[in-house]
């Protein structure tokens, strides 16, 4: 069993936790600071983010995208995205 609330909040950029990894599906708690290391990502899989706590502003092909608690977003495979902006203990 695994409390998703059971975190520390880093000092700097953020925590990556896998919480489940079975066949295809892989599940990950991200908990961010508000000193991030500037970076892109764009990784082979599909990606769906959901914000628990916090907000952020992403920047996906050139579009600014603002979350708050609550919002979910796919990001489909070999898509460049990064971190603009996000709050100190965002959980995602």
């Amino acid at each position: 069993m695994t409390n998703l609330y059971d975190y520390t909040i880093p000092g700097k950029d953020e925590i990556f936790d896998t919480l489940l990894s079975h066949k295809n599906v892989k599940i990950v708690r991200i908990v961010s600071s508000d000193d991030l290391e500037e970076k892109s990502y764009c990784q082979d899989e599909d990606e769906w983010v959901i914000l628990l706590e916090g907000e952020a502003v992403l920047l996906i092909e050139s579009k600014e995208v603002k979350l708050k608690k609550g919002d979910s977003l796919f990001i489909p495979s070999k898509t460049e995205h990064r971190i603009l902006q996000v709050s100190k203990g965002t959980l995602w």
